[in-house]
């Protein structure tokens, strides 16, 4: 404790704070609270419940954000508050208590500052997450579900509703493709940094040999559609498939035709659902991935539109961002951001803050460098 210079920690957390209140904007944020209390006390709210949930949803997040500004300046005048006391006191116990404090508010201030660096067109949007086996066989099909399983233990650590939309299973374990809902804002700004080629090295357990064995999957995230957005899809384009949900091991899940395939026809994107109980729902489930793929597509076109006018034809993501080492080491390293963890137990249940968030910087310091 006696090597810490508070007086000066204390000054650097201020000025992080007020670097943080300035791009957050917390009048506009105060604004934008009212606006969406006065929506939520409408009487006749709830007779479009999910326009209603959408509302409170974001009334809650906003009033959250603007706690946590308002708690964290809080904070940091009570721990110069302790400070002092322990000071005139020569209070061992009492320096203790503020130097862990101390860590604790530059942790949340971190976390804070990551979530203002949110701010592309669709950062505050829910998401929608695939995953697909790549290379690397009955590997690749259980490294697939072991990722889903990951994601959704991220979302369960944080609180945040998953829908499981669609799973296609593998033959012998696994899965194909899975597809799944994370009904959170920014949800889409945060994981998208999660998109690209994962790689799992490891002894393959369905190896009888126990051979190390190399395996690939995809990780796809893309902005949930919401009704204000103009894509229109004539009937024209999409060809509509139905065939019977099965489970592992090809069990039926249930005896209909309630399973839905939609076909873009000029895209060739492709979205399949099984998970509701009817065909009408998992066609509007479909309909939804479909028009949200759609969406990104054309961002993504018109982004690569500008940068060939800028000259710049680079693309942004390698084959392999993310490395999972089992054998002969124990090690998950990030190949865009050089982040690396030892342990990989932790980060398959889900405990990924610390990729998201390099990534998420990453991401910042390359569009700004591009520009």
């Amino acid at each position: 404790m006696a090597n810490i210079d508070f007086s000066a920690e204390i000054r650097a957390l201020r000025a992080t704070y007020e670097s943080i209140e300035r791009v957050t904007d917390v009048e506009a944020l105060k604004e934008d609270i009212a606006e969406l209390s006065e929506r939520a006390g409408e009487p006749d709210l709830w007779d479009d419940p999910a326009a209603a949930q959408k509302i409170t949803s974001r009334l809650s997040h906003r009033q959250s954000e603007l706690e946590r500004l308002t708690n964290l300046v809080a904070r940091i005048d009570d721990l110069e508050v302790l400070v002092e006391l322990g000071q005139d006191e020569d209070d061992a116990a009492s320096m203790g208590e503020a130097a862990a404090e101390l860590e604790s508010i530059k942790k949340a201030l971190k976390d804070l500052e990551v979530v203002t660096l949110l701010s592309g067109e669709y950062d505050e949007r829910e998401a929608v997450v695939s995953i697909r086996a790549g290379a690397g066989g009955v590997d690749a099909a259980d490294f697939a579900e072991m990722l889903l399983r990951m994601y959704l233990r991220w979302a369960e650590r944080h609180g945040y509703p998953t829908t499981v939309m669609d799973t296609s299973y593998a033959e012998e374990a696994g899965l194909k493709s899975a597809t799944f809902e994370v009904k959170a804002p920014y949800a889409f700004g945060t994981l998208s940094v999660e998109a690209g080629t994962h790689r799992l090295v490891r002894i393959s357990p369905f190896d009888n040999q126990g051979r190390r064995q190399t395996s690939f999957a995809a990780v796809e995230v893309i902005p949930l559609i919401e009704q204000t957005d103009s894509i229109e899809i004539p009937d024209n384009e999409i060809r509509v498939d139905v065939f019977r949900s099965s489970g592992p091991g090809g069990q039926s899940v249930n005896t209909t035709d309630s399973a839905v395939r939609l076909t873009h026809i000029p895209t060739g994107t492709v979205v399949s659902m099984q998970n509701e109980k009817s065909q009408l729902q998992n066609r509007a489930a479909a309909m939804r991935v479909l028009q949200s793929r759609l969406l990104l597509l054309k961002k993504e076109q018109e982004d690569a539109e500008k940068k060939a006018l800028a000259g710049d034809v680079k693309a942004s993501w390698g084959d392999q961002m993310r490395s999972y080492v089992l054998n002969p080491y124990q090690m998950v390293k990030d190949l865009r951001t050089e982040h690396e963890v030892g342990n990989t137990s932790a980060v398959f249940d889900g405990e990924i803050d610390d990729f998201i968030d390099a990534g998420i910087r990453w991401r910042t310091d390359n569009r700004n460098a591009e520009k």
